[in-house]
């Protein structure tokens, strides 16, 4: 993954895992799991615990602890209310930026047409 690519997702990876959380409940692990099956193959797993602290501390998940066959207990992560509303958040902001984007581009890219 390119340094452009890095930078862009560092801002937008919270709420890409709120909007994990917001189809089921999951774990670590499980939650690297998904952003891989969902083509996001780069990021690091330490990466996804750190934010998972951080949305923990800001009160966005509720955690709960489930026995795990091999090990310590599990801390399962389920988007609650305050976390569906910064989802909704994300959604608003990133449905702004984005069309902002391609309305630029295709301006862009018509007056290189032009030229």
């Amino acid at each position: 993954m390119g340094k452009q690519m890095t930078e862009m997702l560092k801002g937008t990876l919270e709420g890409i895992i709120l909007a994990l959380l917001a189809v089921r409940p999951a774990y670590g692990y499980e939650i690297t799991a998904r952003l891989r099956e969902e083509g996001f193959s780069d990021i690091a797993e330490g990466t996804v615990y750190a934010l998972l602290v951080r949305v923990e501390q800001r009160g966005l998940v509720d955690v709960d602890k489930v026995p795990s066959e091999k090990g310590p207990p599990r801390k399962v992560y389920s988007l609650n209310a305050a976390g569906r509303a910064q989802l909704d958040e994300f959604w608003k902001t990133w449905s702004f930026l984005a069309s902002r984007i391609t309305q630029l581009h295709e301006h862009v890219e018509q007056q290189g047409e032009r030229a």
